[in-house]
């Protein structure tokens, strides 16, 4: 569309572009100073919006939106939680992870998130070809996604968590992660479809499966995740059954080496935190869900201060129970102020985790920041709301006040909502075969 000038927008989080930023050719070619004209073909009034670079949220499971509020699951801590959502997970059907991947994702894009990770790891039969099927979704929603291919091997009947029914063994997960490479993974500037290899957690994966997983993704140059040291309960399960601490198990299994970015990382000590800035590993903060559960608070500041990429994630919608990265944002601010003082922790830090923090979690330096030459990636949000009435510092309100739904969002150039609606999504349809499909699932387990 040539090129386009976001015009003097209310605020921006962004250095020398209080009169905008110049978007063409799907990046972002000029930050225009105050008082600025730059010579363009196109421009969008934006005197009455914020701008951000679009969210990232770097941790989510997006088939978990089918059991929101499931009543077995409610008031239990994580061990408990899972093994009374397990069952109902073993009975997902492609039809099923299809429409929870697109509900996710047109939900996400409404609240300001233009890139999403996901990490999914339940793989009953029939679901083989789980990773495909996302994919797909991703790409009819427009967003960009680095999608995980999750893994579990370590059932209960050989001292695990999940039933047998989810698991799949060794073989079969290397393969198929071979396969997702080959066929989707883009390691370019600019990419909507990544792939990045997870298997799910220190009590659900055989050590067999963590080693091989992380020689595969550094023979393909793809990233590692999984959750970590999320819950007390976990560091007492690895040093029982393993006789050493979650970090030193994964050091074994040579994943303190490569890109890696760890889910939520909420109990680690001072000495483990140094050895993760050492070895350039990141963490996915996920405050709703670590508040859900009562796992505990993620010590951001802490590392921050220490080098540790810190990025935001709002985690599987059924311990959130959202998909909403403007409101994960206001409660990143909240939690680690609750933590560390009000003093320490600024509106404009839980931002940058949830922009440029999170992308370099995932390793891309070509969006989550507003600067010349990164991809048009940005999120427009109106103050116009009861609850913004009064403000003064505007990128402040947007935070503090709250927000929950983007009015503009732009995705490599091009605008994927527009006052506050997805062109081609009809809300309505997609919410009817959505709740079909939780029912079903529902009813699997409980008929």
């Amino acid at each position: 569309m040539g090129s386009l000038w976001i015009k003097d927008p209310l605020a921006i989080f962004a250095g020398n572009a209080a009169a905008g930023v110049v978007v063409k050719d799907g990046v972002i070619s000029e930050l225009v100073a105050a008082g600025e004209a730059p010579d363009v073909e196109h421009v969008f009034d934006a005197s009455h919006h914020v701008v951000l670079p679009g969210l990232i949220n770097t941790h989510h499971h997006f088939f978990q939106t089918l059991t929101r509020a499931y009543g077995p699951a409610l008031d239990l801590e994580l061990f408990d939680w899972l093994k009374a959502l397990y069952p109902v997970w073993a009975n997902l059907t492609p039809e099923m992870l299809s429409v929870a991947t697109e509900l996710a994702l047109t939900e996400l894009l409404l609240s300001g998130c233009t890139t999403s990770t996901d990490h999914h790891y339940v793989f009953p039969g029939g679901l083989e070809n789980g990773i495909d099927i996302q994919i797909e979704a991703a790409r009819k929603v427009g967003v960009r996604a680095v999608l995980t291919r999750g893994s579990m091997d370590l059932s209960v009947k050989d001292g695990g968590l999940p039933p047998a029914e989810v698991v799949q063994d060794a073989d079969r997960i290397l393969v198929d992660s071979e396969r997702l490479i080959d066929c989707y993974h883009d390691g370019n500037d600019g990419a909507f479809i990544q792939i990045a290899l997870a298997p799910c957690s220190p009590f659900s994966v055989t050590a067999d499966v963590m080693v091989r997983t992380a020689e595969l993704a550094r023979d393909r140059s793809v990233l590692l995740h999984t959750h970590l040291a999320e819950t007390e309960d976990e560091n007492s399960f690895c040093m029982e059954t393993l006789g050493i601490r979650p970090l030193d198990y994964i050091e074994e299994c040579g994943w303190l080496e490569g890109q890696v970015w760890l889910a939520h990382g909420i109990h680690f000590t001072d000495n483990e935190m140094d050895r993760m800035a050492t070895a350039k590993v990141g963490i996915s903060s996920c405050p709703h869900s670590n508040m859900t559960l009562a796992s505990g608070i993620c010590p951001a500041c802490d590392m921050d201060k220490k080098g540790i990429n810190v990025g935001v994630g709002v985690d599987g919608s059924a311990s959130n129970d959202a998909s909403n990265m403007i409101e994960e944002v206001r409660q990143m601010l909240m939690i680690q102020r609750l933590r560390y003082g009000s003093k320490n922790v600024s509106h404009t830090d839980a931002l940058r985790w949830a922009t440029e923090g999170s992308a370099n979690c995932i390793g891309r330096r070509d969006i989550g920041k507003i600067e010349v030459g990164r991809r048009a990636d940005l999120a427009l949000f109106k103050l116009d709301e009861l609850r913004h009435s009064g403000h003064h510092d505007p990128l402040a309100a947007l935070v503090l006040c709250g927000h929950h739904r983007a009015d503009y969002v732009m995705i490599e150039g091009s605008w994927r909502i527009k006052k506050g609606e997805i062109a081609g999504v009809d809300p309505s349809d997609l919410m009817v075969r959505h709740s079909k499909a939780a029912r079903e699932l529902g009813g699997l387990i409980n008929g």
